[in-house]
């Protein structure tokens, strides 16, 4: 079924009407749905690097947004609907863990795990759950989300279509060298 719906993603990215289905997949992706915008956004900036700012951009602020539902769906409907829909997806315990961690590390959490490869939908939910400041959670939210968004865009722009099969195949080591450079900055603030 995942792989169906991988397969109807994709399609989507040769829509005409593609940029809207890149936000709604994005604001979804932060709050429901399993698969990340980066499967479309990946195929359409290859087909128009000129634009791929442009598309970074609709899945930042889609994506911010869908993660304030998700925000939403922890903070005020955790038993009623959250918690059913992460125990759909398998991520039950992560959210447990994700609670833990936004009470030790805070901002930090939303920082890191915005970058990678862990369904934001956890991240966005967690935060909510854990009454975590409204205010902090969407400024981390943007900038992490722009961060991850917008390296996809400048690699792609940069490296061309020789960049997709790298990206695809490690994506883990992309994000999570971009994740240690952001853990990096946080430590240079606090100890420089």
């Amino acid at each position: 079924m995942l792989h169906a719906l991988y397969n109807s993603v994709m399609n989507l990215a040769q829509h005409p009407r593609a940029g809207f289905w890149l936000g709604a997949v994005s604001f979804a992706e932060s709050s429901v749905f399993p698969i990340p915008p980066d499967a479309m956004l990946i195929p359409m900036a290859l087909a128009r690097p000129d634009q791929a700012w442009r598309l970074a951009t609709i899945c930042t602020v889609c994506s911010v947004l869908g993660g304030i539902l998700g925000y939403a769906l922890g903070y005020f409907l955790f038993e009623l609907l959250a918690q059913p829909i992460l125990a759909a997806y398998g991520y039950a315990d992560a959210l447990l863990r994700f609670e833990d961690w936004f009470q030790r590390w805070g901002a930090a959490v939303i920082l890191v795990k915005g970058l990678t490869p862990i369904p934001f939908k956890i991240v966005t939910i967690a935060a909510g759950a854990a009454k975590m400041s409204f205010p902090v959670f969407l400024a981390t939210s943007l900038v992490t989300r722009a961060a991850r968004f917008f390296l996809l865009a400048a690699l792609i722009r940069r490296f061309g279509p020789g960049v997709k099969d790298f990206i695809e195949r490690r994506l883990v080591l992309v994000t999570s060298g971009a994740a240690a450079l952001v853990v990096l900055g946080f430590l240079a603030l606090r100890y420089v």
